[in-house]
């Protein structure tokens, strides 16, 4: 299935799924403004209600709704009524920014190539919790993120875009972890970005991003700073 194509009078809507600060969230957001993206955030949603970053959505003038996962009795119930905030602001994609819930094949399909996650890793290496502690047992030389549509199968699914950043000799969890999320900073918006030119669609089962020179991002700072998204 391919991926809408939105001409100028048509805005690609986004609702973002958070469940704490939402730093990457609050990346598509900026970047979304400060480029003029024929696209909007139309909802912040979370499942905790002390999520920091729904008090930042919200500064921002953009609506945000809370489905305290708690108040349901299994994960199908919940997703029923997540998917009844999502759909009442008719998005166009929906974008998990560190939504830290594991969520229902009914759910994954009825946002089928509508549904985008960025996980911290170099998918398939790492998927699941820890990433950044068995990038390091594993000793490899590089790490990252990756932004890719979901299916059924966690972490797994068309992958479509990567940030690649060194492993730096000492790094500790913390270390490594900020310098994947800075990377994450860069690449969740701009395939956000792809999204609403309509430059990424599925043919096959495969990504194909159009008129985009290159679909890794490489950095070789050994930090970032966070000052940005506190």
């Amino acid at each position: 299935m391919k991926a809408p194509l939105f001409s100028s009078a048509r805005r690609c809507r986004f609702v973002i799924l958070i469940s704490g600060r939402g730093s990457n969230m609050q990346s598509i957001v900026r970047a979304c403004r400060e480029q003029g993206w024929p696209a909007e955030v139309a909802a912040v949603i979370s499942n905790r209600e002390d999520a920091s970053g729904l008090q930042w959505a919200a500064s921002q003038g953009i609506p945000t709704r809370v489905v305290p996962h708690r108040d349901y009795a299994d994960r199908v119930a919940f997703d029923a009524a997540l998917a009844r905030e999502i759909d009442a602001f008719e998005p166009d994609f929906v974008l998990l920014a560190g939504f830290m819930r594991i969520l229902t094949e009914d759910f994954v399909r009825h946002y089928a190539d509508r549904l985008i996650n960025i996980h911290p890793s170099l998918l398939p290496l790492f998927p699941g919790l820890g990433t950044h502690r068995q990038a390091l047992e594993a000793g490899v030389a590089v790490h990252g993120c990756t932004v890719h549509f979901v299916t059924p199968v966690l972490d797994h699914g068309p992958i479509i875009a990567q940030g690649v950043v060194p492993v730096m000799p000492g790094d500790t969890e913390e270390a490594l972890a900020e310098r994947v999320l800075g990377i994450e900073h860069v690449v969740y918006p701009t395939v956000a970005s792809w999204l609403a030119h309509g430059k990424v669609s599925l043919e096959a089962g495969k990504v194909v991003v159009r008129d985009v020179a290159d679909r890794a991002f490489l950095w070789s700072a050994p930090a970032v700073s966070l000052e940005k998204c506190a």
